[in-house]
């Protein structure tokens, strides 16, 4: 079956640097933009980052342009995020999704993984 399994999450103080790892099985991964997002206490669920099947195109949430970095591996099925000068505010449950990039409806989401960042 379909799994995006997340790891990496934790806790840092203001300023420090985080991980993200997805884990992608059961499905072609190349052919499906890969996006992290994220969702607060109280709040919707927004958009970090995406990445296209091959990489070639990038967009990133406006706040945290600069200081999160999304990449993949389609060798290893895996998508991550970089997370360098981390802000309480980016405290949230942080989601890998997958989405086909041509038909609709192929959608997948792993199960989260926790980040706090507090001093």
């Amino acid at each position: 079956q379909v799994q995006l399994v997340e790891s990496g999450g934790g806790l840092v103080q203001p300023g420090g640097s985080l991980r993200l790892s997805c884990a992608a099985s059961g499905f072609t991964f190349n052919n499906y933009v890969m996006t992290w997002y994220r969702q607060a206490p109280g709040k919707e669920r927004e958009l970090v980052a995406g990445i296209t099947s091959v990489g070639g195109s990038i967009n990133y949430a406006d706040s945290v342009k600069g200081r999160f970095t999304i990449s993949r591996d389609n060798a290893k099925n895996m998508v991550y995020l970089q997370m360098n000068s981390l802000k309480p505010e980016d405290t949230a449950v942080y989601y890998c999704n997958a989405d086909h990039r041509f038909l609709p409806g192929h959608v997948y989401w792993g199960q989260g993984t926790q980040v706090t960042v507090s001093s």
